[in-house]
């Protein structure tokens, strides 16, 4: 696979809202798809923090399929439309994805993975992180 460069907006770490652009295109197609896959990506999350790999899971999200993380849902596999896979801190930062500058920020604004999902949505040119919380049982 094609390694491909991605630049993001750190503005999408703080906790202010979501930018229009993402309210606009993204943030319903990802609400209705995250509705589907959200228990597996919460014990998911809780396997990776449990089996020490990191305290800062990553799902990256894309409907393209990329060279980030593992594969962990494909599209259409629980009718869902985008490629989820499974990362953490670390893998982003050894991609410098996540800079040793960049980490400091990133960890303040990282939310609790027990009510809050990680997710680093990609689609075509546009690259953000997006802190989603988990549905309540």
């Amino acid at each position: 696979m094609e390694e491909t460069s991605y630049s993001y907006d750190f503005e999408s770490l703080s906790n202010s809202p979501n930018s229009p652009q993402l309210d606009g295109k993204y943030l319903g197609q990802i609400s209705s798809d995250f509705a589907i896959v959200a228990e597996t990506l919460k014990d998911t999350s809780y396997q990776i923090r449990k089996r020490g790999f990191s305290d800062y899971p990553i799902f990256v999200v894309s409907k393209q399929p990329i060279n980030v993380g593992s594969l962990l849902l494909g599209r259409t596999e629980l009718n869902n439309d985008w490629n989820y896979f499974a990362s953490y801190l670390a893998d982003f930062q050894a991609r410098e994805l996540i800079t040793q500058h960049q980490e400091p920020l990133f960890i303040e604004n990282y939310k609790n993975p027990e009510e809050f999902c990680c997710l680093f949505v990609i689609d075509s040119d546009f690259a953000k992180f997006v802190f989603i919380p988990y549905p309540e049982d």
